[in-house]
Parts: C-alpha cells; sequence; structure tokens
C-alpha cells in the first residue's frame, strides 16, 4: 500500500487541465486573481518592506516578481516575499468549510512565482494550483483543526505541503520525487501561535516561511533528496506531532469527484476569518437601525469555541493583533466602512471610542454552531437609549455559497491596487481572468 505522501503525490502529477471542471477552473482563477490583489497591497506595507529589503541584498537577479513592485528576485525570495505581503494585512483567501489553509500563500503564491522562473503557461499554472488545492485542503481536513490548540499556527505548520505540490509539479517532477518533496517540506514546518497572546509582527511572516520553505523542499528534491515516506501519518510525522486525533484517512479520499477548490473563500475585509460574518452583521445592524458605534453601550456576540480561544482580543496590542480580533473588528465596523482596508490602522487602533466599544463586548458559545469553526455568530447590541438590536447569520459574500461575480471580484481587486496604475491594473485583471489562455505567465505585467 502507498504511504499518504505517495498517494498524494501520485494523483498531483497525473491531474492534467483537461481533467478539471470548468467552475473548478474559474474558481481557481479567482482565488489567482484574489492573490495578486492581496499581494500589491500587502507589499507596501512597512513589515513586509523589511522582508523584500532582505530579499533584495540576499537574492541573485532573478525572473520572479515581488508582486505590485519593480523587485524582481530568485523564485525562493519571491515566494518568501509575496507570503508574506498575501498575508500581510489579513486579506489572503481562505477555505469553507475552514480546514485551517490559506490557497493564496500556499498556492498562489509559489505557483506565480515559478511560472514567471518557467515562463508557464496559464494552464499549467491553474493545473498545478488545483493539484496542491486538492492535496492541501485533504491533509488540513485530516488535522481537525487541532494544530492551533497545541499553539502551532496551521497555515504555517501545514501549509509547506501545499507549496511544495504546486512547485514539484512546475517543476514536472516525477511521482516520487513529489513524495520526497513532502518528506522534506514536513520538516520545514515552523509557525507557533503566541503572537495571539503578546502580539509581535511575526504571524506575517508565516506564510512567506511556508511559501519559501515549500519551494526548497521541491527543489531538493528535484535533485533527488529524499525525506521519510510516512512524512504525514507516520509516529513522528506531521499529524501524530501537531495534531491531536487526526484522522489520515481523510487525506486520499474522493480523488476526481470532490472539487475541494470549490470551496474557496475570499474576503472581505481586512481582519481574521472569525471575524467575518461579525462585522458583516454589524454592518447591518448599522444600516438597518441608523445607528453607529456611539449610539451603542456594549455588544454581546455569540460565537465559534476557536473564537472563544484565539480571538477573544478586547483590548489588542497593535494592530496585527486588533486585526485578529473579532470584538476590536466588530466594534471598528460599527464606526467605519471596513470593506476600505486603510480603516485598519494604528489610528483607529489607538482610538478611545472603538477600544472602549471593543473591551465591553462579551463573547459565549453560539449554540447551533455546528463545528468549532462554525462560521455561525449572533450579534446583540445593547444601544444607549435601552434598546438592544440583534442578527444572527452564517455567511457572507466571497464564501462559497455567495461567490463575488467577477464584477465584484474587479471591484475589490482595483480597491486593493488602488495606489497602482488603475489601466495597468485593469488589463492585468483581464489577463488573469482568462489565464488558460495565456502562453507565458512571465509575459504579464505584474508591477503595475
Amino acid at each position: 500500500m502507498p504511504t499518504a505522501s505517495q498517494a498524494l503525490a501520485r494523483y498531483a502529477t497525473d491531474l492534467k487541465y483537461e481533467q478539471i471542471p470548468p467552475e473548478v477552473i474559474e474558481r481557481a482563477k479567482d482565488c489567482l486573481i484574489d492573490t495578486v490583489a492581496a499581494c500589491v497591497l500587502g507589499a507596501q506595507m512597512p513589515w513586509t518592506q523589511t522582508v523584500i529589503e532582505y530579499a533584495k541584498r540576499n537574492s541573485a537577479p532573478g525572473e520572479s516578481n515581488v508582486l505590485g513592485t519593480e523587485v524582481k528576485v530568485r523564485a525562493p525570495f519571491a515566494c518568501l516575499c509575496n507570503g508574506a505581503a498575501a498575508h500581510a494585512f489579513e486579506l489572503d483567501a481562505l477555505c469553507e468549510p475552514s480546514v485551517g489553509m490559506h490557497p493564496s500563500a500556499a498556492l498562489g503564491v509559489p505557483g506565480l512565482a515559478v511560472a514567471q522562473g518557467r515562463k508557464k503557461s496559464g494552464k499549467e499554472l491553474i493545473e498545478a494550483f488545483v493539484a496542491g488545492f486538492e492535496i492541501l485542503y485533504r491533509i488540513g481536513q485530516a488535522t481537525h483543526h487541532s494544530p492551533e490548540k497545541l499553539g502551532f499556527h496551521a497555515p504555517g505548520v501545514m501549509g509547506v505541503y501545499g507549496v511544495s505540490a504546486v512547485v514539484a509539479k512546475l517543476f514536472n517532477e516525477s511521482a516520487e520525487q513529489m513524495a520526497n518533496a513532502f518528506g522534506i517540506a514536513g520538516s520545514l514546518s515552523s509557525g507557533l501561535m503566541e503572537f495571539s497572546r503578546s502580539g509581535g509582527l511575526v504571524k506575517r511572516l508565516h506564510l512567506g516561511r511556508a511559501a519559501e520553505s515549500g519551494f526548497l523542499a521541491a527543489a531538493l528534491a528535484r535533485d533527488d533528496y529524499t525525506g521519510p515516506t510516512e512524512v504525514l501519518e507516520g509516529k513522528y510525522g506531521s499529524l501524530n506531532t501537531f495534531c491531536r486525533d487526526a484522522e489520515p484517512a481523510l487525506m486520499t479520499q474522493g480523488f476526481g469527484v470532490v472539487w475541494h477548490t470549490m470551496k474557496t473563500k475570499l474576503k472581505r475585509y481586512a481582519c481574521h476569518a472569525n471575524a467575518q460574518v461579525p462585522v458583516t452583521l454589524a454592518l447591518d445592524l448599522k444600516a438597518k437601525h441608523g445607528i453607529n458605534g456611539d449610539d451603542v453601550a456594549r455588544i454581546a456576540l455569540a460565537v465559534n469555541a476557536k473564537t472563544l480561544s484565539h480571538h477573544n482580543i478586547p483590548e489588542p496590542a497593535d494592530l496585527a493583533m486588533a486585526q485578529y480580533s473579532v470584538p476590536f473588528s466588530t466594534a471598528l465596523a460599527l464606526y467605519f466602512d471596513p470593506t476600505d482596508p486603510w480603516v485598519f490602522s494604528d489610528k483607529n487602533v489607538n482610538d478611545p471610542r472603538i477600544r472602549s466599544l471593543s473591551k465591553s463586548a462579551t463573547l459565549e458559545p453560539m449554540a447551533s454552531a455546528a463545528s468549532q469553526v462554525s462560521m455561525a455568530t449572533k450579534v446583540t447590541l445593547h444601544l444607549k437609549n435601552g434598546k438592544t438590536v440583534s442578527a444572527e447569520g452564517d455567511n457572507f459574500k466571497g464564501t462559497p455559497t455567495m461567490p463575488l461575480t467577477r464584477g465584484e471580484l474587479l471591484e475589490k481587486f482595483l480597491k486593493l491596487t488602488a495606489h497602482r496604475a488603475r489601466p495597468k491594473a485593469e488589463r492585468l485583471f483581464s489577463q488573469l481572468a482568462d489565464a488558460e489562455n495565456i502562453k507565458d505567465i512571465s509575459a504579464l505585467d505584474f508591477a503595475l
């Protein structure tokens, strides 16, 4: 019997573009478009600039763009920079149902970097992206969300497998080489959750390191470097080291029948995934009742278990923790329009009105939540006039059941790239939306 990594590698290397359903191709393109937009905005953040300067000092001249800039570096450094940029401002894509994975940084970023350097076509990029998504989602599903309970940041720890699949696929590696890439990647996993307790910028680096490490694993495997064959399910493999009560069988089920790529979830606001529904509900209440934050005495939230354990941060110490905080993000939405990413700012983190309202929030378990990461949420606002208003929901625009139209995705793309030339941004969007007809990805202008 093949090991899990061998079975996953065989699936990925055998997958051909022609086998992918049209709707899966469209969803993959949506995620690639969203990834580019998140990177273009994220590249201008000072913490990403630190990473970019590191890459400029240490990389030889290369053909892979730091997206949204004129900087071109070697592919592993582009993976590092763009992975950090994608996750730089809490705007990178996710999955629904959630399995703790970020396809933007783990799949889109390395795919674009390698496709540029190796002059791959749009079809080859999409093929590699989908192969990586189907693998990464299954690995994440098998973890049952346990890494973060133990203090490991799941996208950093497990993201390396998706990266190595995409890169190995674009390198035209054999199934044996890709399985070795997985074996190597397992020893490159990293990312601790302490940032959610005592702050720091390092969370924004985790997905860049996953992208860089996954590239390294695939590059070494191409040269016949080897790794353990049971890196996923073995006694000291990822599912037994970083997880508890994992279910290895889920990693190899439903190939070609279930397309997890359709579970791509695009964020609407520049805050954590668990804040997306609470923020949406707060905006609905704000519009329906003609109120704002000054009218609210306190907030009550019924949320999932993950929010209670990781995102109940009523007094965030910095911007990164504020974007990770459900109480803060909800309070912010009662004062500003969170579809504008720039309202998530140091100025607003220190706004005494928002901080006071965030501190007022009380959180309790959502009784109807189907899982520890269910989006089901209830927001109750206790108003200063003595009235109480509330709303419940489990969805927002951008999820698989409420996907963005291409027009809505264009609107988001232009908003995130507004600091660059609009005609170039519109052209790049159109090209990526028609990616299957691109002969050479390196011909696109990712500098904008």
